[in-house]
């Protein structure tokens, strides 16, 4: 008997998304961090050099599409918790910020492997194609729709 493969389409990008973010929000939990404040402590722990409040918020809208006020708390959060601090008018990671990333780094690892294992390379850079061009157009309609 031959199985068909589901046809990808946004309710299976949709539910990829949140199984692939349960995982990784669960070991967020553990350490006591937000989804969005570990999207916000990386994007300034990848900078490279220390960003301005305004343009790390600006910087992380364009990733997860959020409110920027919601931004801005997780921000603050961050520097509650000396995650990240103020350098002028520039913030900074803490190394408790980066060995905070680091810990979850290497917690997911061996997740992200079981879950990404396995799957052909032809099959990966298909889906990549796709998700890159879904992404492209999505954003084109958002930008559309706020305009």
């Amino acid at each position: 008997m031959t199985t068909t493969a589901p046809v990808a389409d946004a309710r299976a990008l949709g539910l990829a998304h949140y199984a692939a973010r349960g995982v990784l929000e669960h070991v967020l939990a553990r350490h006591g961090i937000t989804f969005q404040q570990q999207i916000v402590l990386r994007a300034a722990i990848s900078a490279d050099a220390p960003q301005a409040p305004d343009d790390l918020v600006t910087q992380v809208r364009g990733s997860l599409k959020a409110d920027p006020a919601d931004i801005r708390a997780a921000l603050d959060e961050l520097l509650a918790k000396r995650l990240l601090v103020a350098d002028g008018a520039h913030l900074r990671p803490t190394d408790a910020g980066r060995e905070l990333l680091a810990v979850i780094g290497a917690e997911t690892a061996p997740v992200t492997a079981r879950i990404w294992g396995g799957i052909p390379a032809e099959d990966l850079a298909a889906a990549g194609r796709v998700l890159s061009l879904v992404a492209g157009r999505a954003n084109a309609e958002l930008a559309a729709l706020t305009t």
